[in-house]
């Protein structure tokens, strides 16, 4: 039981750690449109279907449904770019296990995660793969 609690502690405090490397948050809708904020006296807070991000500049609120990322970043829009030409989101998809087993085709992307269930997937759009973790 110490074991765990102490490996747990270790990986939040290595999460963490690593979290101050990263000077952005950079957030995707659904349209593809990134929102990159300083992580100076960052605070999330979800409330409904909605969330609000709060740093040193005010607050911003996104609709959770509009959502499709929100990664950390060395500057504010390199990680949003580079996700973009990985898979092209408005185009055909393949979903796999990650055993590589195929699930099924999607129109899009966000056909797919909406209707994958809880989970970590493979998804390629015949050019490109990623791994999406679905919650």
């Amino acid at each position: 039981m110490k074991k765990g609690l102490l490996i747990a502690a270790l990986t939040l405090c290595l999460t963490t750690a690593k979290a101050y490397d990263y000077p952005f948050l950079v957030f995707v809708n659904t349209s593809g449109d990134t929102t990159a904020l300083s992580v100076s006296n960052l605070t999330l807070t979800v409330s409904g279907t909605s969330l609000s991000v709060t740093n040193n500049d005010g607050t911003v609120s996104f609709a959770l449904t509009d959502l499709v990322s929100m990664q950390f970043s060395t500057d504010d829009g390199q990680l949003a770019e580079s996700l973009e030409k990985v898979l092209n989101a408005d185009a055909p998809v393949q979903v796999y296990t990650l055993e590589g087993l195929p699930l099924g085709r999607f129109d899009n992307l966000l056909q797919a995660v909406g209707r994958l269930e809880k989970g970590l997937y493979v998804v390629s759009d015949g050019k490109n793969a990623q791994k999406i973790l679905v919650q």
